[in-house]
Order: structure tokens, then sequence, then C-alpha cells
């Protein structure tokens, strides 16, 4: 059976979901053990499950078999949850080159066939530049909705939760103080496993709650775990080379939850404890809520209506704001088509944005020219499949009128979210209508990045909206 360990927003319930479907969840936070009464235990985790840093997602790492496992039970959360596998997953190896030395924090390096990733320069002893070569292992797998790049270090560790094996460290350390960790380390004595020669055992925060049972078999788990990486590296050089994967002992997949998958998720949560409308659409939005949401739990429960005219009252968007269109594509990509000013804000969840437009080039599909002045509006609201943008001239003529049609869009302090699923609805200063862009829609279904039940929603929209524009 697959032991997973989950931590952030959507823990409770992912947890539930996961039990569900025969799965064991491990090393539980004070909080999860409270909710759920048994079988969860303190014990090796083979996969881990981690919140994005921007809450939209969560990542999934570890043994490539249980990953998958697990990665296809969280796309299935709801219509708009989507997935992608991670062409630089934790714990692989590289051999890197320095492409970008200099500035910052760290540099910027070539990991091989196209992939990039952040090496910091504390992680290095002595100078970095421009051309170095080092062998690095991925400390942090990065998004791909996101702007950072995966995090690499020189060095190899390896571990399962309750402790971690490295060739940085010698000895047996504890990550927790006090009595505790000088217990673990004590204990650690009377444990019938060797640690491999040439790599230090310090001991996680987690293990504070193992037993000894438990802790032999995290230190069995992770030798196996370094034994089978130094065998995987055995046959390279020992100088790094050009740039190229060498090892790939753990695999990551990447899962982003939409708007209906949130609410789902909370169902799932309000199944195990008191969970409010919105609770991770909230959560997801702001950082600030968190704490917010957790008190108007406690004190008023769950269920009710989802209140988006307190949250963004509270924690934005609203009128005089100025917030981005983050447009996702079906690939993990983010596209950022501008930030403009909120003009218009409803408590029902109802926005107006308007941008101007630098001048240069034609309107998708409307193929009238963007001009000196042009000014775009964009009439958004919370939860709805489409939004229209209408774009007009320095004297307030319309141009034509683009309504993207896409996942349920989220109206986030500083962005409105959500995943383009290509096809399209015009409108042409003439009155003409037309949708556009099937034929992508369609090459998306091909290419598995759009799934049949997804896409047919997206058809079924565009032809609503194309009825009720002509």
């Amino acid at each position: 059976m697959t032991a997973v360990r989950i931590r952030g927003i959507y823990t409770t319930a992912l947890t539930r979901l996961l039990r569900q479907d025969g799965l064991e969840v491990v090393q539980p936070s004070p909080p999860i053990r409270e909710r759920f009464e048994d079988g969860l235990d303190t014990v090796p985790a083979d996969v881990r499950i981690d919140t994005s840093r921007d809450r939209q997602g969560v990542s999934v790492s570890g043994d490539p078999d249980g990953v998958e496992a697990v990665a296809a039970r969280l796309a299935d959360a709801g219509i708009d949850a989507f997935r992608w596998d991670d062409p630089i997953p934790e714990g692989a190896v590289f051999d890197c080159e320095v492409l970008e030395a200099g500035g910052g924090g760290g540099a910027t390096v070539d990991l091989g066939d196209g992939r990039r990733g952040y090496l910091p320069y504390d992680a290095v002893s002595g100078y970095v530049g421009d051309g170095d070569r080092y062998r690095v292992q991925v400390r942090e797998s990065a998004s791909p909705w996101g702007d950072d790049r995966a995090r690499v270090e020189p060095g190899f560790s390896v571990g399962d939760g309750l402790c971690s094996l490295s060739r940085d460290r010698s000895g047996i350390s504890a990550a927790v103080g006090g009595e505790r960790g000088e217990e673990l380390v004590g204990l650690t004595e009377l444990l019938s496993i060797e640690v491999p020669e040439g790599w230090g055992l310090r001991w996680e925060r987690a293990a504070a709650d193992a037993d000894l049972e438990a802790m032999g078999e995290a230190v069995a788990d992770a030798g196996d775990r370094a034994r089978e990486l130094e065998a995987t590296l055995a046959d390279a050089p020992d100088e790094p080379g050009d740039p190229a994967l060498l090892a790939e002992p753990e695999g990551t997949v990447w899962c982003w939850f939409g708007r209906e998958s949130r609410f789902a998720l909370d169902d799932s949560r309000c199944a195990v404890t008191a969970t409010m409308a919105g609770h991770h659409r909230i959560k997801a939005g702001s950082s600030a809520a968190s704490s917010a949401v957790d008190f108007a739990e406690a004190v008023c429960g769950g269920g009710g209506e989802f209140p988006f005219g307190a949250v963004a009252g509270q924690f934005g968007p609203e009128a005089g704001d100025r917030i981005a269109l983050g447009h996702g594509k079906p690939d993990g990509r983010l596209i950022t088509l501008g930030t403009g000013t909120v003009t218009d804000w409803s408590g029902d969840g109802s926005v107006s944005l308007e941008r101007e437009m630098t001048a240069g080039g034609t309107y998708d599909a409307l193929e009238v020219p963007i001009e000196r002045g042009d000014v775009a509006v964009t009439k958004l609201r919370e939860g709805r499949w489409w939004y229209p943008t209408t774009y007009r001239d320095s004297e307030g003529v319309a141009k034509g009128t683009y309504v993207n049609v896409c996942t349920p869009v989220e109206l986030f302090p500083d962005c409105a979210r959500y995943v383009d699923l290509y096809v399209d609805v015009i409108r042409r200063a003439d009155g003409s209508v037309a949708v556009v862009d099937r034929e992508e829609l369609a090459e998306a279904v091909a290419d598995g990045l759009v799934d049949e039940e997804l896409a047919e929603k997206a058809r079924n929209v565009a032809s609503a909206v194309e009825r009720a524009l002509s």
C-alpha cells in the first residue's frame, strides 16, 4: 500500500479522498490526527504532497508508481483539475552548466534538453561563473504555471519524511531540539541497521512521534534509497560533464485545482470537520486569509454560501485595485494578458477591468488594428465559464468583442485566474458573430491536454454564448 505524507491547505480534504481510495496517509500533523480517529501512523512515506507556494495546487513527489496512483486521483477532483509531469523531478541528479551568474542570490543553470534550474550561490563553495559545471540534485521542483525554476544544489540526499541521509553530513543529528532530539539520536544506537558508509543521518521533525520500530524502518528505507542512487551513479564520470540527466529515482507531478475542484474539495473536507463554503477558494487567493477562514469556522461552523463580497472587501479585488489576467494554458503555462484597473465592482462577484492597449499588431480573430488610445474593457464574474473583452478606440467606438471560454473564473486579490479552453466567440464591429479556434481545442484533446468531458463543456459554453450574441 502506498504511504502518503500531505502538507498544506488541502490536507484534510486530500486525506479523506486518498483514504477512500485505499491509500495510507502517514506522518499526520496534530490537527489531522485529531480529525481522523485511526489509521494515521508515523511511518516512512513513499509519496509526498505539498501545496504550491501560490496555493493554486499541489506537487506530488516520490516513488514513481505511487506518484502516478496519487496524481490520477487528484486529477479527478473536479472537471477543472489538471495534472502535468515535471521534467525536473525532486531528487533527480544532473550535470549542469552555469548560464547566467553574477546577480541576485543564484545562477541559472543548463540541465540539458532545454531544462533550466536555479543554483543558489550559498550552496556552492567558491566563486560561481558562467560556464562552470557542477553535479547537482533537485532539492525543490517548480510548478509549471509559476516563474520560479527548480532549485538544485551539489551533494546528494535521500529521505522518507522521518529521516534523511546526506553525503554532506556525518554522524547522527536531529531537526528536533531539546530532550526529544537527544533521545532520537540516542535511540539510533538501539537500531540493528547500519547507515551506508559516507552518509550522515538526520532525524526530521516528524520522527518525534515515531516509535522504535518505525525509526528502524525509516533508516532501512533511506539506506536502500541511498544505495540505489549510488549504484545508478556508479558509471558516471568523476567530474561533471555536459548538461544531462544522470539519475531519476523519484517522479514529480503537479496538480492545479480550478474553482469547481476547490469546491469539491470543500465537500470532502466538510465530511470531516466544519468547513465554510469557499474554504479552499479563499485560502488559495491569499495567505492572509487562512487565519480568517480558520477563525470563522471555529466561531460559526461550516456551511453557508461563498461570501465573495466579504472576502473581496477584506482582501480584494475592489474598485480602484489593479489585477492581472492570469491566462492559464492546458499545458501548464501561465500567461499574463495584462494588468488593468477595476473600474466597477459588485458584491455578487462581478468586476469590470479596464486596460490601455499598446499600439501595434491586430486583435486576435477580430483582425482589426490595435491603435494608440485603444481601451480594453473586460467583464469578469466569479465562477463563470467565459468572459467578454470589448475593445474601443480613443473615441469610445467599439472595434469588436472577444469572448474567452475558460474554466470557471476565480477573482483573487491580485489576479483573475482560469485555464483557457481554446475555443472562443467573437463579435465584430459589424455585428457578425463567429466561434473560433475549434481546431485548437480538438488538437488539445488529441494531445491529452484536455479531456473529452471538459472539451464538451467548452463547446456547449461557446454555442450558448454564440446564440446570446447573435
